[in-house]
């Protein structure tokens, strides 16, 4: 078992922004830490053929999946896809590959060199991300945007009330995450086991993956609390994106303080792969309007 393994869950949606992602770790991962990407079996042939088959390790969804035997066959047929994936992504532990992991999605981009020693202290444990959002949430009230910080905080209340957590709510909404098995693991004996319950019955749109992680380790303590904020700059929304650049933020400016970028795919639509003449017509509306927040920017 590793210490720590780099891992995304993709598919093929995904696959041009997974591309670019490899060649930044390929780039920058100066203590070669191993890197795991699983997609369905469905979608390997593609895979190799947009991304190519060097510079990771392979692993089906499926044999993510089946590695809990508490799991109901097919059950991710049951979930859509953006649900079945957070718990994909949070069950990789269950491979047995790695005590720790640096989950990441496929619209991350490393843009500096990195060491193992970025993700994991000199004990061996990982450090967490964990941060109150707050710059964040004033800078979308600062522009309009309220209902964005509204929604998070409501997650936040929703997952710490599931452990009866009282206190600030914490989060860590964008990857990379570090993930700990042994947190994983917590969660899974001590709260989903005595319930009866799996991951996949915990985790729902009200109850975000990356939440029931943070409060896990709050409350079950499976490792020592080593805080850090995030790793990579986050632009949430097209505005984000564009009020930043306004003021001056470059990918060379960020060096300093971040080891990567993330333009989130739910807005940035340019490396999607496949769709149709309606998605094409969707995007160049959202172009425009991307554009119209562009220019509001300027006021």
């Amino acid at each position: 078992m590793k210490d720590l393994v780099l891992y995304c869950k993709s598919y093929r949606k995904d696959f041009l922004r997974l591309r670019r992602l490899l060649k930044s770790i390929s780039q920058h991962n100066i203590d070669q830490i191993p890197f795991y990407i699983s997609t369905p079996t469905a979608d390997r042939e593609l895979l190799i053929e947009l991304v190519g088959s060097q510079g990771y390790e392979w692993v089906s969804d499926e044999s993510i999946i089946d590695a809990n035997p508490l799991v109901p066959s097919g059950i991710a047929n049951t979930k859509s896809g953006g649900l079945a994936q957070q718990v994909v992504k949070s069950e990789f532990w269950r491979l047995d590959l790695c005590a720790n992991y640096v989950c990441l999605d496929s619209d991350c981009i490393f843009i500096k060199d990195f060491y193992g020693a970025e993700f994991l202290t000199d004990d061996g444990n990982p450090y967490t991300v964990i941060y109150q959002n707050k710059e964040y949430f004033q800078l979308a009230i600062d522009r309009g945007y309220s209902k964005a910080p509204v929604h998070l905080k409501a997650e936040g209340d929703r997952v710490k009330a599931v452990f009866g957590r009282q206190g600030p709510n914490y989060y860590c909404p964008c990857p990379p995450f570090i993930w700990s098995a042994a947190v994983w693991k917590s969660l899974d004996e001590n709260y989903l086991k005595p319930k009866g319950q799996t991951l996949w019955d915990l985790c729902t749109p009200e109850h975000p993956e990356t939440l029931l992680y943070l409060e896990a380790l709050l409350n079950f303590k499976a490792i020592p609390l080593y805080p850090i904020e995030q790793l990579f700059r986050v632009y949430y929304y097209d505005w984000h994106y564009y009020l930043l650049r306004r003021l001056g933020e470059t990918p060379d400016k960020l060096k300093d303080n971040y080891l990567g970028l993330i333009y989130q795919s739910s807005w940035d639509l340019g490396l999607d792969y496949g769709g149709s003449q309606k998605s094409i017509l969707s995007r160049a509306l959202k172009k425009l309007k991307r554009f119209a927040r562009y220019l509001q920017s300027f006021i």
